[in-house]
C-alpha cells in the first residue's frame, strides 16, 4: 500500500497510481484530524472523494504517532493526552475518538487504536502496553458494534483489523493475537515493528505472531519494508505490507533495481544514458528518461526528478507483489525468492527507512 499520510502519495496523482496499479492506499488518522480536520472531509463527502480516489483506502488508528509523539503525550486508560505537531494545542485520542475519525474519514478499513511500545523495552513495560492495547481494542470493538460505521469506497461496510502488540517477547505476541482472534475482526496486523529494531527482531516478531492468527483472513505486516523484507514476510504468510521507503529515499534519488538500490546524485551517472532499469515498464524507464538526466533534475531541484524517481519506486514495490502473487498461485514462489535474494545482493545496503 503506496503511504498517502495527508490525503496523497507524494509526487504523484490518483490517475498515476491507478496507473501503476496500486488498488490501496493508506492514510493517516492522526494528520488528517489535525489537518485539514474531519469536518472539512466530511464537507467533502469523506476521503475518497476529497481526494479524488475511487479505490480502496487504509487508515491506521493513530497509535504510531503516539509513539513518535512521546515527548509530548500522556497515555492513561482513557486514551491519550499530547500536544499536536502543527500548533502545540492540547490533544486527545481515546479508542472511541480514533473509531469516529475513521468513520468520518470513510475508509475501507480502520486501524483499531493501540499503544505503540519503544524499542527497546523492558518485558513489564510491553506486558502493560500490550495489555491496554487489548483493552482499548475491547473498546473500539465495542463502539463498531454499536455505531455500524460505513466505507466510502466501493462496499458498504467499513472493515476493522486489530493490531498485534507486544514488542520482542514470543509469549506477549502469542497472547495480544490469540485475544484479537476472539474479537472476530475482519483482519489482523502486526505492530510494533520498525521502531527501530535489528531486521532479526523484526522477523522474529512476525513468525511469533502471524501463526496464532486466521489463515483465511487477511494479515498485515505495518511499516515494512524493503523488498526482501516483504519477500520473507510473504513466505511467512503475511498478505498486506505498508511503507514509505519507497516514496521517501526516491525524493533523495534512491532508486529500486533487481540488484539492488542505486543513488542517482552519484557522479557516474551523469553520462549514463541508460534507463533507471533496463526492462523496466514504468514511466521513466519506458519512456526514455536516461539516468544522467534524472540526475541533473534532481541536482537542479527540478520537481520531474523527484516525480520520476518516485513512479520507478512505486512500481518496483507494487511489481514485486505482483509477482509474488503469480508465483504463488503458480507453485513457483520458493524459486522467485531464491532469485531474489540472489540477484538483490546481499551485500547491497538499504537507504535508512527512519
Amino acid at each position: 500500500m503506496p503511504v498517502g499520510t495527508r490525503g496523497s502519495v507524494k509526487a504523484v496523482s490518483p490517475l498515476e497510481l491507478r496507473g501503476l496499479g496500486s488498488e490501496i492506499i493508506l492514510g493517516n488518522t492522526y494528520h488528517l484530524s489535525v489537518r485539514p480536520g474531519t469536518e472539512i472531509i466530511e464537507h467533502f463527502g469523506g476521503l475518497h472523494a476529497f481526494m479524488n480516489w475511487d479505490r480502496a483506502i487504509l487508515t491506521d488508528s493513530g497509535g504510531f504517532q503516539v509513539w513518535s509523539l512521546a515527548k509530548l503525550r500522556k497515555i492513561s486508560e482513557e486514551g491519550v493526552h499530547f500536544q499536536n505537531h502543527v500548533d502545540g494545542s492540547p490533544t486527545f485520542i481515546s479508542p472511541e475518538i480514533s473509531m469516529q475519525i475513521q468513520s468520518s474519514l470513510g475508509s475501507d478499513i480502520a486501524m483499531l487504536f493501540d499503544e505503540c511500545p519503544p524499542y527497546p523495552c523492558d518485558r513489564a513495560y510491553a506486558e502493560k502496553s500490550g495489555d491496554l492495547t487489548l483493552r482499548w481494542a475491547q473498546r473500539c470493538r465495542e463502539w463498531i458494534t454499536n455505531n455500524q460505521p460505513y466505507a466510502g469506497g466501493h462496499q458498504s461496510r467499513q472493515l476493522h483489523f486489530g493490531i498485534v502488540q507486544g514488542s520482542i517477547y514470543p509469549e506477549l505476541r502469542e497472547r495480544s493475537a490469540r485475544e484479537l482472534v476472539k474479537l472476530d475482526l475482519d483482519g489482523y496486523a502486526v505492530g510494533g515493528v520498525s521502531v527501530g529494531e535489528p531486521e532479526k527482531e523484526m522477523i522474529a516478531a512476525i513468525e511469533n505472531s502471524i501463526p496464532f492468527l486466521p489463515e483465511n483472513k487477511p494479515r498485515y505486516a505495518m511499516g515494512l519494508g524493503t523488498p526482501p523484507q516483504m519477500i520473507e514476510m510473504v513466505a511467512r504468510g503475511v498478505d498486506m505490507f505498508d511503507c514509505v521507503l519507497p516514496t521517501r529515499v526516491a525524493r533523495t534519488a534512491t532508486a529500486y533495481t533487481a540488484s539492488g538500490t542505486i543513488n542517482l546524485k552519484n557522479r557516474k551517472f551523469a553520462q549514463d544514458k541508460s534507463p533507471i532499469e533496463e526492462g523496466c515498464h514504468c514511466h521513466a524507464c519506458s519512456e526514455g528518461f536516461s539516468r544522467g538526466y534524472i540526475r541533473h533534475l534532481v541536482k537542479s531541484d527540478e520537481i520531474l526528478g523527484i516525480r520520476l524517481t518516485t513512479l520507478h519506486n512505486l512500481h518496483f514495490y507494487l511489481n514485486l507483489l505482483a509477482s509474488a502473487r503469480s508465483a504463488i498461485a503458480s507453485g513457483t514462489f520458493q524459486q522467485l525468492r531464491a532469485d531474489l535474494h540472489r540477484t538483490y545482493g546481499a551485500n547491497n545496503r538499504e537507504p535508512d527507512i527512519n
